[in-house]
C-alpha cells in the first residue's frame, strides 16, 4: 500500500472508533514523511547540486593556484575563508558553507518547505493523510520536522563534500583562526561540525516561512516559486543601505555570523542574535501555518 493508503486505514477501538495515536505511531509518521521526502528525485537533485558546489569551488581554487594566481580574500568574514583553502583543505568546509548559505541552501529548503503541504494537496493525497488519527497539528508538525531534518542533511552534504574535496586537493593539518591563533586539526573538525549545525539552525526561519506559504495554496509549484521569490526579495532588501533600519529584523541578516566561531575565543553575540531571530520567525510563521492549516478546506 502507498503512504496515503496506509494513513487512511483507521485503527478500531472498543466501539469501532479510531484509537488516539501513540508515540510509536507518531514516530512512524515522522519517519514516513522523512523517507518519502528524501527519496524524491527532486530532493536528490537538490542534494546533488549542493554537493557539487564545494567540488567546483575546490577545483577553481586549485586551478587558480597552479596558474600562479592568488585566492586571497577580504579578511576573515564569509567567502574570505577562501584565502586559506590552499594552506589547509579544512577551510574549504567554511568556504563552501559561506558560498551556499546566501542562496543555494535556503533555496533548496524553500523548495522542500513550499511543497510540503501544497504538494500533497495538489496531488490529492492530503485528504487521505488526514483520514488517519494523526490530526492536522500532528501532521503539520511532522512536515516541519521533516523540513528541518532536510536542513541538517543538506548542510552536512555541503560540509562532507567540502571536507572530502579539500582532503583530496589540499593539505590538512593545524589551522589558523581569524584571531591569528593556532588550533589542532581535531579541534578544527569540531568547529566545522559546530558551524554546520549553526548553519542548519539558521535555515529555521526559511523553513517556517515556506511551510506557511505551502498552506496557502494547493499548487506545489506556486508555493515553491513564492517561497524562493520571497527569499530573493528579502536578500535584496538586506543589501540596500537606505533600509538599514529594518535589516536587523530580516532572517538572513546574521547568517554569516558563523564566521565568529572561527575566532579564539569563540564570539557568540551575533550567533545568538541569529538563532534568536530564527526562533522568532519559526514561532510567528509556524503559528500562522497552524492557524491556516487548522481551518483549511481539503475537500475540494
Amino acid at each position: 500500500m502507498s503512504r496515503a493508503d496506509t494513513a487512511a486505514v483507521p485503527t478500531p477501538g472498543r466501539a469501532g472508533a479510531a484509537r488516539a495515536p501513540g508515540p510509536l505511531w507518531t514516530l512512524g509518521l515522522f519517519r514516513s514523511e522523512l523517507v518519502v521526502t528524501l527519496r524524491r528525485w527532486r530532493t536528490l537533485a537538490l542534494l546533488g547540486v549542493l554537493a557539487a558546489v564545494p567540488v567546483l569551488v575546490g577545483i577553481a581554487v586549485r586551478i587558480e593556484t597552479q596558474g600562479g594566481g592568488s585566492a586571497g580574500g577580504r579578511g576573515g568574514d564569509g567567502p574570505a575563508f577562501i584565502s586559506q583553502v590552499t594552506n589547509n583543505g579544512l577551510f574549504l568546509v567554511f568556504t563552501a558553507l559561506a558560498a551556499t548559505l546566501p542562496f543555494f541552501l535556503p533555496m533548496a529548503v524553500g523548495v522542500i518547505a513550499g511543497d510540503a503541504v501544497a504538494g500533497e494537496a495538489g496531488g490529492g493525497t492530503l485528504r487521505y493523510l488526514l483520514v488517519a488519527p494523526a490530526g492536522r497539528t500532528r501532521l503539520l508538525l511532522a512536515k516541519y520536522v521533516t523540513v528541518m531534518a532536510f536542513c541538517l542533511v543538506a548542510t552536512l552534504v555541503v560540509a562532507v563534500s567540502a571536507l572530502a574535496t579539500g582532503a583530496l586537493l589540499f593539505p590538512l593539518g593545524d589551522l589558523t583562526t581569524i584571531s591569528g591563533t593556532r588550533i589542532g586539526f581535531g579541534e578544527g573538525l569540531a568547529r566545522a561540525l559546530l558551524i554546520a549545525l549553526v548553519v542548519a539552525a539558521s535555515l529555521t526561519g526559511v523553513a517556517a516561512l515556506g511551510l506557511f506559504v505551502s498552506t496557502l495554496t494547493g499548487s506545489g509549484i506556486a508555493a515553491m516559486a513564492t517561497t524562493v521569490g520571497l527569499l530573493i526579495t528579502v536578500q535584496i532588501v538586506d543589501q540596500i543601505p537606505q533600509l538599514h533600519a529594518v535589516q536587523p529584523y530580516l532572517f538572513p541578516h546574521y547568517w554569516m555570523s558563523f564566521a565568529d566561531l572561527m575566532r579564539e575565543p569563540l564570539y557568540w553575540d551575533e550567533v545568538r542574535r541569529n538563532l534568536g531571530l530564527q526562533g522568532l520567525y519559526a514561532a510567528v510563521f509556524g503559528s500562522a501555518a497552524w492557524a491556516r492549516f487548522a481551518g483549511k478546506d481539503i475537500t475540494s
